[in-house]
């Protein structure tokens, strides 16, 4: 049988939220893109801007903590961000992660050493670790699941912009001794302000995204033990290549990193549902092959975009400027990308095969790009580009939205920031190896570049100098120069392929994700998840038991929501895996106590709360079905693909079903009451029923439905010539009227949806012919000859 689920909505109100409308959504999606490109556009600005900054501050060796410490911030925040969120609401996250940006990115553009610029850099990384996972976070607030890649694909956009204009503005701001009165590097900084105001007034003014606060404890515990875990690895990460990965001071964060990382496990699991990234939520496969898989991608999309300006600068002699000009065919296949699979997404509803796709795309283009040579024409390497950015494109936000489906509504937060993380973890990753690789290649390439034997000049230092300050090929002879640009082409060859293997190892996790239907109508409203088992606060009062169903059995991971006598949420919380709960009330009083479990009917009870502990248990009685089977009235054969539509009697659709291919159908969820079920089939005449569910919410309703026959005919006259305009009238057995019809230029005629029965056929045209015929089902043909024959011819006057 085919399964249904009843379609609810309601939101912390008790009302269901009104739909945005488009432009609505539009306005406030401008503001987030703004934020969006903020973050975006500040990594690729500083990083072209960064050795004029250095010298200018006299901090050259200080210069890669300014990158560094930005990192650590804004990885370390977004998990906190997503959680804070659900916990305090998403507009007020958000304004402080814009408002702490703008601030930091000010306080960068005075920045009188390089120790200040990596202390400012911490403070603006705080506020970018909330402006994207927010951003997707909100965009799954107001859009429905099947629309979202489609907005959520304009950010992926924008990100490509970002990777173009950056470079471009910071090499313009870079070229300015002073510039308005200030250094021009400055300018790198300051131009986040306006942008970073205006992103401000669009979200204070237009975002409005229905939230319940929760009273619930702050992971604090678990933030620390997140950042002992990070912070080593992001070090590690940045001065790996310095230090060396197997030296002392690596070693000692690889050990401080795995400390951490067992701390925050055990943290988690302890702070249950008030954990900055519950555990729960990797109970479903689809969520943790969607956050494995982000995290794969990271490594091929990070590491392989850092590549490709590296290749264009270093081997083809671009400009930072030029180069980030030349990205411009992977922003064209992002956006493409992103797009499609938009469309696709919003309407099919299916997502699973895209990021399979897109990864396999990413593939190729790696592999495209692997065999590139330092001298090949612009135009392949502008395709390999932008097939990478098409496969990109198609496989990102839908990862996100995969991540977001497999959750509750309530956790959009965390399980968006979780998401965002990840990838960032893993681009981070990614940056580091792919370089590693590429610069452990790098000497070999280009000594078998050369033969086998470096000319003089070259070896020993001077090949280490090239390698740490590629502008000093640029002083050596034609000859030279050129098997050094063939060792570092092969040496990017070996990072792309690398890249291959990487996307397709990302292809084959996501070959097992399960995908999970998107809904077309819009997710409830999210509010603030509690600690299920639960640690209350000093000040509360504990109301503890145990849920039941009517055979005894425990009922596990209820939902418990208590309100007060005017309709407000005072507290939240879930039970365990035994039916247990424990919920708070912040003072004694009368309140309501819900309780909602999936496969049964919500109850509500109330409950007076005093100072002592209190006891109460609860029984919830089981949702009903309502089954069935749609058979033709006229043979009794089942009839498969009928649809069943159940309205209330405020006529609302509460539930539809498929038949399956024994005719059955199913309908879960259903509450006693009275209600009309309408059975649809093709060739059958629909049906409308009023029926009444009893208080066990169990019924059983077969319906039957009428076969619905097609007659068709041709009129036509002597020799075989058709007649057209002849009116054919359709009687019943009664000789009432059932159908008129004419027929058409070619004397063909046609009336549908007869019942069966026998019929009487009459022609006019000529002299009107009468026929008699039986219908059944299907098409029944009938027909009329018109004309005078020879016994009615009439006589000369």
């Amino acid at each position: 049988m085919t399964n249904s689920t009843l379609a609810t909505t309601a939101d912390a109100d008790g009302a269901a939220a009104a739909p945005l409308s488009h432009r609505r959504i539009l306005t406030i999606l401008s503001g987030l893109l703004l934020a969006v490109f903020l973050a975006a556009l500040d990594q690729n600005i500083v990083s072209v801007a960064i050795v004029k900054i250095a010298n200018s501050l006299h901090g050259f060796e200080e210069q890669a903590w300014a990158t560094t410490a930005y990192l650590i911030t804004a990885t370390i925040a977004t998990p906190l961000y997503g959680k804070l969120a659900d916990i305090y609401g998403r507009k007020p996250c958000y304004l402080i992660a814009i408002g702490v940006f703008v601030i930091g990115s000010a306080a960068c553009a005075f920045a009188t050493s390089m120790y200040q610029l990596a202390g400012f850099r911490a403070v603006q990384g705080i506020g970018a670790g909330g402006l994207m996972s927010l951003a997707l976070t909100i965009i799954g607030d107001i859009v429905p699941a099947r629309e979202r890649v489609r907005y959520q694909g304009y950010f992926m956009m924008v990100f490509g912009i970002a990777t173009v204009v950056g470079p471009v503005l910071g090499g313009f701001f870079s070229d300015y001794e002073r510039l308005i009165g200030l250094d021009g590097w400055r300018w790198v900084f300051l131009v986040n302000v306006p942008i970073g105001a205006l992103a401000l007034l669009v979200v204070a003014k237009w975002l409005d995204v229905p939230f319940v606060r929760q009273r619930q404890r702050i992971d604090w515990p678990g933030g620390l033990a997140l950042t002992a875990a990070v912070v080593p690895l992001l070090i590690v990460a940045e001065q790996g290549r310095d230090w060396g990965w197997d030296s002392r001071r690596a070693l000692l964060c690889y050990g401080i990193a795995a400390v951490g990382a067992l701390a925050f496990l055990l943290v988690e699991a302890l702070m249950r549902e008030a954990a900055l990234i519950p555990l729960r939520l990797f109970r479903s496969g689809t969520f943790g092959i969607a956050i494995l898989a982000g995290f794969i991608v990271g490594i091929a999309m990070f590491g392989g975009i850092t590549m490709v300006p590296l290749y264009l600068q270093v081997v083809r002699g671009y400009s930072p400027t030029t180069a980030g000009l030349l990205m411009l065919p992977l922003v064209l296949g992002i956006m493409v990308g992103a797009q499609g699979a938009g469309l696709v997404t919003k309407y099919t509803g299916r997502y699973k095969m895209l990021p399979v796709l897109g990864t396999f795309v990413m593939a190729v283009g790696a592999g495209l790009f692997a065999r590139v040579e330092f001298d090949s024409p612009m135009w392949q390497i502008m395709v390999y580009t932008t097939v990478i950015g098409f496969g990109l494109g198609g496989c990102m936000q839908t990862l996100i939205i995969a991540a977001q489906n497999a959750c509750p509504p309530a956790d959009m937060g965390v399980s968006t920031a979780a998401a965002t993380f990840f990838r960032q973890m893993g681009g981070t990753l990614g940056v580091a190896v792919f370089l590693t690789i590429l610069f452990n290649l790098l000497p070999e390439r280009i000594v078998r570049a050369f033969g086998g034997q470096l000319p003089p000049g070259l070896d020993g230092a001077g090949l280490e100098r090239i390698q740490s300050d590629t502008t000093a090929m640029a002083a050596l002879p034609a000859q030279l120069r050129k098997p050094i640009l063939i060792g570092f082409t092969e040496s990017v060859q070996g990072v792309f392929w690398v890249a291959t293997g990487v996307s397709l190892l990302a292809c084959l996790v996501l070959m097992f994700m399960k995908e999970i239907p998107l809904l077309e109508d819009r997710p409830a409203p999210p509010v603030a998840t509690p600690a299920a088992g639960t640690v209350l606060d000093a000040d509360e009062l504990p109301l503890t038991g145990r849920v039941r169903d009517r055979d005894d059995n425990p009922v596990p991971e209820t939902v418990l929501t208590l309100i007060d006598q005017h309709g407000h949420q005072v507290s939240r919380s879930t039970g365990n895996a035994h039916g247990e709960y424990t919920i708070g009330a912040p003072e004694p009083g009368a309140y309501v106590l819900i309780v909602a479990a999936g496969g049964h009917q919500p109850s509500a009870v109330s409950v007076t709360v005093g100072h002592r502990p209190q006891h109460l248990d609860l029984t919830l009685p089981g949702a009903g079905e309502l089954t069935g089977v749609v058979r033709s009235a006229l043979r009794g054969d089942p009839l498969a693909g009928a649809t069943i539509t159940l309205t209330d009697p405020r006529g609302d659709v509460v539930g539809t079903a498929v038949t399956a291919p024994d005719g059955g159908y199913v309908c879960h969820g259903v509450v006693s009451g009275t209600y009309t079920l309408v059975a649809v089939a093709d060739h059958m005449r629909p049906r409308a029923t009023t029926l009444t569910v009893p208080d066990s919410g169990l019924l059983r309703h077969d319906v039957e439905l009428a076969p619905m026959a097609v007659l068709t005919g041709f009129a036509w006259a002597d020799e075989g010539r058709p007649v057209s305009d002849a009116q054919i009238t359709v009687l019943d057995a009664a000789g009432d009227v059932t159908a008129t019809t004419r027929t058409d230029t070619t004397g063909h005629y046609t009336v549908p949806d007869l019942p069966s029965g026998e019929y009487t056929v009459v022609a006019r045209g000529y002299p009107p012919m009468t026929g008699r015929v039986a219908v059944d089902s299907g098409e029944v043909t009938h027909d009329v000859r018109l004309g005078y024959f020879s016994d009615d011819v009439p006589s000369p006057a």
